[in-house]
């Protein structure tokens, strides 16, 4: 089992990466949430990895943080939700959101996620329940916004640039790899990041 892989970001599309590791690429799906908050290319990534094998395929799902690769085992657990299907439901709501609205028996947040309807909500549930403690969720909460606090105005730079690409008539595609092509600063504000992708065109 992969526990993680460390190395270079070698290419960046909509909901996987590819990270370089000793002259190897390895292809890791993300949650699509997690796109706007990686490094720029060529930079150094950390991915806590979750491998699935099938008789015809072995692939690799990454996260940003130990906590988000836990609730996707979590929710693979679920009768009926596979990796993707995990995966997609990463994308549509945090980690934390999802503890909270299991807890809550809150279905109206949970089926926010993409591909989810009552009835997986409920599923879900029913099966995740029993093995999410308030006490941790709120531990975890508390950690996680300290994390989040410190990566949110890089992250928010960086979706202002890429919105301020599409409306200068690049796809969401090219957007993204033109902002993730550039080195980003803590000082640097969407502005910035523009000039620096419009200077590389």
């Amino acid at each position: 089992m992969i526990s993680y892989i460390k190395g270079e970001l070698a290419e960046v599309k909509e909901n996987y990466v590819v990270v370089e590791v000793g002259n190897i690429g390895y292809q890791v799906s993300l949650p699509s949430s997690t796109i706007p908050k990686l490094p720029s290319l060529g930079s150094l990534v950390k991915l806590y990895t979750y491998m699935h094998v099938r008789e015809d395929a072995i692939s690799l799902f990454g996260f940003l943080t130990k906590d988000d690769l836990e609730m996707f085992k979590l929710l693979i657990t679920v009768n009926g939700i596979g990796p993707k299907g995990a995966l997609g439901i990463l994308s549509g709501i945090t980690a934390d959101e999802l503890r909270f609205a299991v807890l809550a028996e809150d279905t109206k947040t949970i089926i926010k996620a993409p591909g989810v309807g009552k009835k997986t909500a409920s599923k879900m549930i029913i099966e995740l329940k029993d093995k999410l403690k308030l006490e941790t969720a709120l531990e975890q909460s508390l950690q996680n916004q300290e994390q989040q606090t410190e990566t949110n105005s890089i992250v928010g730079a960086k979706e202002e640039a890429i919105q301020a690409l599409v409306v200068l008539g690049f796809t969401a595609s090219d957007s993204l790899k033109l902002v993730n092509q550039v080195e980003i600063t803590e000082d640097m504000d969407s502005e910035d990041i523009l000039k620096k992708c419009l200077k590389k065109i």
